[in-house]
């Protein structure tokens, strides 16, 4: 399906060259939708803009809560403009939240004044999309949700455009090494799971702590790559980013789980 998608479309093919691919990375500022990003960028796509869906509510099946601001920094850093989405959480209707903003059926700036944090400094590079993108696909970080996935694909039918999720059942460990790797500064975010103390926040995921994190994984039978909501992450830096962000943040910890919550942050100065 994917495969004939393209040809019709006239992206892959014979015939006159075409347009390259156009793709928006749903994007939460952790650790999957940054490696998603990166990935499309190795394929030489062009990436419209990174789409972040901030929840108002307390919970949600499909989205991270903490830390979502941060896309807006990656998507500046990246120079892609940044399309903020607000939902209130609900199950039935987040996704057809979602759906509405890329169809062009939102309030793009008081999604974007809800979003970001107001004693955050507004960055040169940060541009806020208005508008509908004009794109062939979408690229989710999903790895084995099959909740998120079914209902990210069926959001794209209706939208007539692809859905790819490049991580789709990679290796917890294989994954998680590869991110160390390809040098992406990775912090835990939020910790809610059996084994994960306070320590753990705003913890850079490097060599020392993945070992660790293996450790208990193992001990207290958690995902190592946190993908039944055990942890969150926030990627300050990544190969696709042309600067770090530097940030500021506290640890709220309430005896069972917690948050590291950013404070202020921005990108630093280019070397």
């Amino acid at each position: 399906m994917v495969g004939w998608s393209l040809a019709h479309r006239g992206i892959i093919g014979g015939g006159a060259p075409r347009r390259t691919m156009r793709v928006a990375i749903l994007a939460s500022a952790g650790k999957d939708s940054a490696y998603a990003a990166w990935w499309a960028t190795m394929r030489g796509w062009e990436v419209e803009c990174l789409v972040t869906v901030s929840v108002t509510g307390d919970d949600s099946m499909m989205f991270q809560l903490n830390g979502t601001a941060v896309a807006a920094l990656q998507a500046a850093s990246m120079r892609v403009p940044w399309l903020p989405v607000l939902s209130g959480g609900e199950e039935e209707s987040e996704v057809l939240e979602l759906e509405a903003a890329l169809r062009g059926h939102s309030d793009y700036q008081a999604a974007f004044v809800k979003s970001w944090p107001d004693d955050w400094e507004r960055p040169e590079h940060l541009e806020i999309m208005v508008g509908a993108p004009d794109i062939d696909a979408i690229v989710v970080g999903a790895l084995r949700s099959d909740y998120q996935k079914t209902r990210v694909d069926r959001m794209c039918e209706r939208l007539g455009i692809i859905s790819y999720s490049p991580l789709w059942h990679h290796g917890s460990r294989e994954h998680m090494r590869s991110l160390i790797e390809h040098g992406f500064d990775i912090r835990i975010a939020s910790v809610s799971s059996e084994g994960l103390g306070e320590e753990w926040l705003g913890r850079r995921v490097d060599d020392e702590s993945l070992s660790k994190l293996t450790e208990l994984a193992e001990a207290h039978r958690f995902n190592l790559d946190g993908e039944g909501g055990e942890f969150e992450t926030v990627v300050l830096a990544a190969p696709h980013m042309r600067e770090p962000i530097e940030c500021s943040a506290e640890s709220l910890w309430d005896g069972t789980r917690g948050v590291w919550k950013v404070v202020s942050a921005g990108l630093a100065p280019m070397r």
